[in-house]
């Protein structure tokens, strides 16, 4: 999720657990500590194939974090033997703030590495997108109700309840989300059924600020996708639009470890095309139909011979644009509104 949002839950969970005592400040402490974990940033693997695949690794592994928390708090008792409150407490304060970083990032679609430095797929369950002011909204209005409370940690009652009611009313969508993503997928597997399109493997992720539209790729054996747009008000079956997926020029190429990590990472959802005298490959997941931020050229081609070339960012031909966001909104509510996803699926190339 974004920062902002990361940010206001660390403080609301601090704020409920330990704002008795640490008042203001514990809702500081907790924002910090809450965005500490996507500093990872900041390192640079070597080229973007690495940097995009290693984040959301070390810095969001339960295991690390744990870790983390424990030592936390063994010094800040070590430092403040005198606590007035217990260090159970404490460390189940931090414990909290740091793992429901990768926990809350794992509701979205980008891919978030658990278990590292085990190497499962990374895990994303994909109902929630990177930004939702709905969720956010709860948090930041219980963070806001704290800060303009009374310093005072013994009269921090009042703060407190509306930091558990943010939290409360966050999760709670978190629940709607998952559900409405789940009643999607069976409602499109079994039209996929009737219209006899062939899925693999099908991946339903909610269109951008959203959990009422939703976007469904549909891959098949036949190296091509299905994609279409499902919304929870729909009373008309959606209409697919089936692209190429794509292919190596040379099946050397397909050995290459950035192409092979990219297909981890995105456990399959890659479109490869050639342009420019490139081979580029395009993370399907991420993004809107066209608007696929994660692109990157693998390879050139020279005297009729490709080769392995430094992965190089390259961004969608066409830049996203509140028209386009417009419009999802009108699909929301009516599902006749005719939106060209074959039109927008040609700023890939």
């Amino acid at each position: 999720m974004d920062s902002v949002t990361q940010a206001v839950l660390g403080a609301s969970i601090q704020g409920a657990l330990l704002g008795r005592w640490q008042g203001r400040k514990a809702l500081l402490y907790g924002a910090v500590l809450a965005t500490l974990p996507d500093l990872d940033i900041l390192i640079d693997y070597g080229d973007p194939v690495a940097n995009m695949t290693h984040h959301r690794s070390f810095s969001h592994s339960l295991l690390v974090l744990t870790g983390a928390s424990i030592l936390m708090s063994w010094l800040i008792v070590k430092m403040k033997p005198r606590l007035p409150y217990s260090p159970w407490r404490l460390w189940v304060t931090l414990w909290l703030v740091l793992i429901t970083h990768p926990l809350l990032d794992t509701m979205t679609t980008y891919g978030t590495q658990l278990l590292w430095p085990f190497e499962p797929p990374p895990a994303a369950i994909s109902s929630i997108f990177i930004i939702d002011p709905l969720y956010t909204l709860p948090l930041l209005i219980g963070v806001l109700i704290a800060t303009c409370s009374s310093a005072s940690p013994q009269q921090a009652v009042r703060p407190q309840k509306a930091l558990i009611v943010g939290l409360m009313l966050s999760s709670l969508y978190l629940v709607w989300s998952y559900g409405a993503q789940q009643w999607i997928t069976h409602r499109v597997m079994a039209q996929a059924r009737a219209d006899h399109v062939s899925a693999d493997k099908i991946l339903v992720v909610p269109a951008p600020f959203t959990t009422f539209l939703w976007r469904v790729v549909m891959l098949d054996d036949q190296g091509q996708f299905t994609e279409g747009l499902v919304g929870v008000f729909d009373r008309t079956p959606p209409h697919w639009v089936t692209l190429p997926l794509g292919q190596p020029p040379e099946p050397a190429l397909a050995q290459l470890s950035d192409y092979q990590r990219m297909q981890w990472f995105t456990q399959g959802f890659l479109r490869q095309d050639l342009a420019d005298n490139e081979w580029i490959v395009t993370d399907l997941r991420l993004g809107m139909t066209g608007l696929h931020p994660f692109r990157f050229g693998l390879a050139t081609e020279d005297d009729g011979h490709w080769q392995p070339m430094t992965p190089a960012h390259r961004l969608p031909r066409v830049q996203p644009d509140w028209d386009r966001i417009r419009l999802l909104w009108q699909r929301i509510w009516n599902d006749q509104t005719p939106v060209p996803l074959a039109e927008w699926a040609k700023g890939i190339r």
